[in-house]
């Protein structure tokens, strides 16, 4: 049997022979970007060094990262699907490029991990207007010994990653596919039944970052072409072990394991409610585990965390688990992640008491829920009519949080139908809405680097710097997020700050900014930036060399702090910095929002 923590060691040993430099796993929450909610892969933390910043650990990478995504939270409960994960990835930065990342996917699958060819497919990108079938790719894939029957060209929506925005860095992608039984699919069209699909699964992909998309629209060849890779840490685990599902992996069949064991007498492990109390309880505990400190809310990350805790609830009711249990089943998830992600122990007393207060506030709203169904029954009895109109239903989904299988359900039990057709069109339409939302929300993509945010990452340190100042110099980030309207800036302080500090705080950094300082970097070892007293965010996550970013005008320093960039060449192109809110988020921490002008 191989292990979670087995893998991971193999993985980054067999790369770090290769040249590759070992990365520390980045903070679920991104850390200035406001594209995306969540950390979703682990090139995520690189895209500055995938547009062209130097990386100061060079040009080869390799890590494991932690990644919540909810695209496909629509398919947890199935074999494979999860909604927080771990990612194995190696990366070129403008190093090497396709034969050799294949060369070595392949080497670590197929040496290292003894996976028998035969059981092995492959996809490559079939070509488009915009770019040419990944031919290329085939052919070393076939060099290596993939037989050609195994080699499957799929269009764009399978086989391309990004741009992250409207423009950027992107390109074909290749998949690696393992049967863990002896299936040999005859076309691509039996391939794309089985795939994702009981004993085969998607195990690795390579990102080919070949091209960049303009501004206009068409695609040109980059100048730093990257290699961005992912392996997914709990299906290769299950794979490798002979299991037909992710849940087989030793981090996620505890968790299922003790759900199982408190819900309703033949709850099998196949069981996808089972299944999605288990994913979604795990990845709640991950998320309340960051020192970021993110809580159930109606907003952001809050939202989505709360839509996880609220729908393992809606799941385990439908397995017959009563009353509180999401701190039960933390305690496992806790004791499963804990020894790679020490951060969760840490912060347990925070995650048992969040759950405990967002199972009250549902448990509540269920109760209200089936009381306004009822009433709903009782009139359609009176009207003797039998089925509850989609309106009906979508309104208990949009009030209560009530998915349509409970209504469905609730329904049978008192001998009434419900329009389901009717509902999903409902759905489909709020999905859009939402989609369309979304999209408008984070349609900059990954990492803002617009001089507006540019400029505002560059306050942001001014801010930091002047807090400790003016406040008291323990005070130090505890998260921020930048976008090209406003500085978000998060630290650990209990108080209300007071107008006077306000004001203090505000001349503090314009003081700087009218100094006129220049703003530069320099690549140094950890040791060296810490003697130098430069500033950090959580210094257990850094490498061991580092980018420092000082403020200074002639022996004036006014900030030094560990940061990837961007920011401007001087703070005279900053503007006037000014304070527009500052609020309470959490126990002990305090967010100011900013913006200059």
């Amino acid at each position: 049997m191989i292990s979670s923590a087995d893998l991971k060691k193999r993985y980054l040993a067999f790369f770090e022979k290769r040249g590759h430099k070992i990365i520390p796993n980045a903070s679920l929450i991104p850390e200035n970007d406001p594209s995306v909610l969540f950390t979703t892969a682990g090139m995520h933390p690189l895209v500055p060094f995938l547009l062209g910043e130097p990386h100061p650990l060079g040009r080869r990478l390799s890590g494991v990262q932690k990644c919540v995504r909810t695209n496909d939270i629509d398919e947890v409960g199935d074999a494979w699907h999860l909604s927080f994960f771990e990612m194995l990835g190696n990366w070129s930065l403008g190093d090497y490029f396709k034969e050799e990342a294949i060369s070595m996917s392949f080497e670590f699958l197929t040496k290292e991990l003894k996976i028998p060819v035969e059981r092995f497919s492959v996809t490559c990108f079939a070509g488009d207007k915009d770019a040419p079938r990944d031919e290329e790719t085939s052919r070393i894939w076939m060099k290596l010994g993939v037989a050609k029957n195994r080699i499957h060209f799929l269009p764009k929506k399978d086989n391309w990653w990004g741009p992250a925005g409207q423009t950027g860095p992107c390109g074909p992608d290749t998949e690696m596919f393992y049967h863990t039984k002896d299936i040999q699919e005859k076309s691509t069209e039996e391939f794309l039944k089985l795939s994702d699909k009981g004993p085969f699964s998607e195990v690795w992909n390579d990102v080919l970052m070949q091209y960049n998309k303009t501004a206009d629209g068409n695609f040109e060849e980059l100048r730093q072409k990257n290699v961005d890779t992912g392996m997914g840490v709990e299906r290769m685990v299950a794979a490798l072990n002979g299991a037909d599902n992710a849940y087989a992996c030793d981090t996620l069949a505890p968790i299922l394991d003790k759900v199982i064991s408190i819900s309703a007498a033949g709850t099998t492990r196949a069981n996808r409610n089972a299944r999605i109390v288990t994913d979604h309880i795990r990845a709640a505990v991950m998320i309340m585990g960051e020192e970021k400190g993110v809580v159930p809310s109606n907003v952001d990350q809050g939202y989505v965390l709360r839509r996880f805790i609220r729908r393992s609830m809606r799941h385990a009711r439908m397995i017959g688990i009563k009353g509180e249990f999401c701190s039960e089943i933390a305690k496992v998830a806790i004791d499963a992640m804990g020894d790679s992600y020490p951060e969760v122990r840490k912060n347990s007393t925070r995650i048992f008491e969040e759950l405990k207060k967002e199972e009250e506030k549902f448990s509540l709203a269920l109760e209200n829920g089936t009381r306004h169904l009822e009433k709903k029954l009782q009139l359609l009895e009176e009207a003797h009519q039998k089925v509850l109109g989609a309106k009906s239903a979508f309104d208990l989904f949009q009030s209560f949080g009530f998915p349509l299988e409970i209504t469905a359900e609730m329904c049978k039990e008192k001998g009434f139908s419900v329009d389901e057709a009717g509902f999903s069109s409902l759905m489909k339409s709020h999905q859009e809405l939402s989609r369309k939302g979304a999209e408008q929300k984070f349609k900059g993509g990954l990492a803002d680097h617009s001089e507006a945010a540019t400029k505002l990452h560059t306050a942001t340190h001014l801010l930091n710097q002047a807090l400790r100042v003016v406040v008291d110099p323990s005070i130090h980030q505890v998260g921020s997020n930048i976008t090209p309207e406003r500085l978000r800036f998060d630290f650990n302080w209990d108080k209300k700050l007071t107008d006077d500090q306000i004001k203090k705080i505000e001349n503090w950094v314009n003081s700087v900014i009218r100094a006129e300082a220049d703003v530069s970097f320099e690549i140094m070892s950890l040791a060296a930036a810490k003697k130098l007293g430069a500033q950090g965010v959580f210094e257990e996550r850094y490498e061991q060399t580092v980018k420092v970013y000082t403020v200074a005008k002639g022996n004036n320093v006014y900030s030094r702090e560990i940061c990837g960039g961007p920011h401007v060449s001087n703070t005279r192109e900053l503007g006037t910095f000014k304070i527009i809110k500052q609020e309470a988020v959490a126990a002990g921490v305090r967010r100011i929002k900013a913006i200059v002008e």
